[in-house]
């Protein structure tokens, strides 16, 4: 992972790091945290299994049974992005994405966006793995 320091000031004094949750057990998502760690990040990305004990103990609030269903992503300032959301916080902390993930919020955008992630989800789910990454252990970061 390389974060960059980002020129333009954005989030400057807002977000520090993210801090995504994401499933062990799904093909697709170990493919995007893999994907995710090459890029360059302007706000560092740190993954931990959902549904871990450790994901329990640093966010009690949660319901991590919705962490399983939707990628779920957690800012240092306390936001909580799900599902779309999530997505497009990751895209936005990388330095060669930020500009995409803006425009994919946007109102004509965002329908494209929501349509393209919720194709993913619904492979994701016919992909996921039973019973891998149900005993999560210390490695789950």
């Amino acid at each position: 992972m390389t974060v960059l320091a980002d020129p333009a000031g954005h989030g400057a004094g807002r977000i520090g790091c993210l801090v995504v949750l994401s499933d062990d057990a799904c093909p697709i998502c170990r493919a995007a945290r893999r994907w995710l760690e090459a890029r360059a990040q302007l706000v560092p990305l740190h993954f931990l299994a959902a549904g871990s004990d450790e994901a329990r103990q640093r966010f009690p609030a949660l319901d991590h049974d919705a962490t399983l269903r939707d990628l779920t992503v957690i800012a240092d300032t306390g936001a909580v992005y799900a599902a779309d959301g999530a997505w497009l916080a990751c895209l936005w902390a990388l330095a060669d994405y930020r500009g995409l993930a803006e425009r994919l919020s946007t109102p004509a955008m965002l329908p494209l966006a929501r349509r393209v992630i919720a194709g993913a989800a619904s492979v994701r789910r016919s992909t996921r793995e039973p019973g891998y990454g149900e005993a999560c252990d210390d490695t789950c970061r």
